[in-house]
């Protein structure tokens, strides 16, 4: 017996195809930049995910390899 749904298929289009920091990459995520990485911070001072934030894996390591050296400079909290 063969069954035919007419279902249609949505397509699922991604807003942004880009991570934040690919769109307007203007050389290296700085640790000197509090204000843009204190966004990708929970209030407890944790990293957001990779999914929660939005930011591609390359950028997602070098946004983690900031915040480490913001927090070592004392510009960053370790915890909230």
């Amino acid at each position: 017996m063969e069954r035919t749904t007419n279902k249609r298929r949505v397509s699922r289009f991604r807003e942004q195809s880009k991570c934040r920091f690919c769109r307007d990459f203007n050389g290296k995520i700085d640790y000197k930049r509090i204000d843009q990485l204190g966004k990708l911070l929970t209030a407890q001072g944790k990293l957001f995910s990779r999914k929660r934030s939005g930011n591609c894996a390359r950028c997602q390591r070098w946004v983690k390899t900031a915040i480490k050296r913001a927090r070592f400079m004392a510009l960053l909290p370790y915890v909230g």
